[in-house]
């Protein structure tokens, strides 16, 4: 891994993957052709505003954020800063990918409705809640024991963004994934530190935050962009993860850091990185494909778990069925929510089909189908 100095404008995004690109994000990702990446993660500037020094009880100093990327002369420079990159950031992403950003009071609400201004859909508002948060020293005000992240799709005609909703709940002990997340701020080994033994960026992501964020919402060989990538923790999971990276970072000692971080980490390989995925993932599979494969003829005659009802499957796909004195026609979801009384049924698990004296669910066949389809 190496790192790009700013340069003219290419579009080749396989050639900068893997890569930190060193200079201003909007000007870097101008670098990239457009719709090309799947998922973006911001930890912009959170434009602390702080004044003066914080101190603790016993009068030492608190090392916070004070560093000259954090300032802005007003809130209507730093909202045109907004502007700007989440403007970069649309242009990249594919239809189908999302965008996560983070941030604390100070900036997540302001950089919350530009992104509705600029036409995204928000899926989630994500509380991180810390387990160790920085106490509030002075007494004057609860103390600040979270942060905020928000999940958008570039617009709300996105529909087939990703999400892995049963990897999440297996890795969530079979329980679905909520949107307050339990997790510690970046401590111990995995703080990086300069040469005097301080902390090397002042808000460093703890790796779970983000092995989280790229579990949810992306898929191995994914492209995941982080247009403020400080001392790479979204290269060090994604390469753990078997997804791919591009970082933009304008601080050299960040990025030295961030490269000798990701070129330690050994990626998982192989059949460990499957994703697992449930029906929704499953290619659609329309009740007409059973008469075309052969494996339901026109005329067979289908009847639900009980044998209480019975259709005949018509030329066309669709049943007929008498029941209560009426006639029902239509599809096998229809008829089936037809004959019980219902707004909605679903035909697939609905109906069965006799083999000998069995029956047999019809979604099986559609399995058949879906087997094919894979190999």
């Amino acid at each position: 891994m190496g790192v790009r100095p700013s340069s003219k404008a290419t579009g080749n995004v396989a050639g900068l993957r893997d890569e930190i690109l060193e200079g201003d994000c909007v000007a870097q990702l101008s670098r990239l052709s457009a719709a090309s990446v799947d998922l973006v993660f911001a930890d912009p500037p959170y434009n602390l505003q702080l004044s003066g020094d914080l101190h603790r009880p016993d009068q030492s100093r608190v090392d916070g954020v004070d560093e000259e990327w954090d300032r802005f002369t007003d809130l209507a420079a730093y909202d045109a800063f907004t502007r700007a990159w989440i403007l970069a950031c649309r242009r990249v992403l594919k239809p189908t990918g999302t965008l996560w950003v983070i941030g604390s009071y100070h900036n997540i609400f302001r950089v919350g409705a530009i992104l509705q201004d600029f036409g995204f859909w928000i899926l989630n508002d994500i509380v991180w809640r810390k387990t160790n948060p920085m106490p509030n020293f002075r007494g004057r005000r609860f103390a600040n024991a979270h942060e905020t992240l928000i999940w958008a799709a570039p617009s709300a005609e996105a529909k087939r963004y990703t999400f892995n909703y049963d990897a999440l709940k297996v890795f969530n002990d079979d329980l679905q994934m909520r949107s307050d997340w339990l997790l510690p701020i970046c401590t111990g080994e995995e703080r990086l530190k300069n040469s005097a033994g301080a902390k090397l960026h002042p808000t460093q992501k703890p790796e779970a935050l983000l092995y989280r964020i790229l579990l949810a919402s992306t898929k191995p060989g994914d492209l995941v962009v982080d247009p403020f990538f400080g001392t790479g923790t979204t290269g060090a999971v994604a390469k753990k993860l078997g997804r791919h990276f591009i970082g933009v970072e304008r601080e050299r000692a960040y990025i030295e850091a961030a490269r000798r971080r990701i070129d330690a980490v050994r990626p998982a390989t192989g059949v460990v990185l499957k994703v697992l995925e449930g029906k929704r993932a499953e290619p659609r599979v329309p009740f007409g494909s059973l008469l075309e494969a052969g494996l339901i003829a026109a005329g067979a005659v289908l009847t639900d778990a009980r044998r209480r009802h019975r259709a005949t499957v018509r030329a066309d796909g669709s049943l007929f069925c008498e029941a209560d004195g009426q006639a029902h026609v239509g599809s096998i979801h229809r008829v089936g929510a037809a004959v019980q009384g219902l707004e909605a049924c679903n035909g697939w698990t609905f109906w069965h089909i006799g083999e000998g004296e069995a029956l047999r669910p019809i979604d099986s066949l559609r399995a058949e189908i879906r087997r094919t389809i894979a190999a």
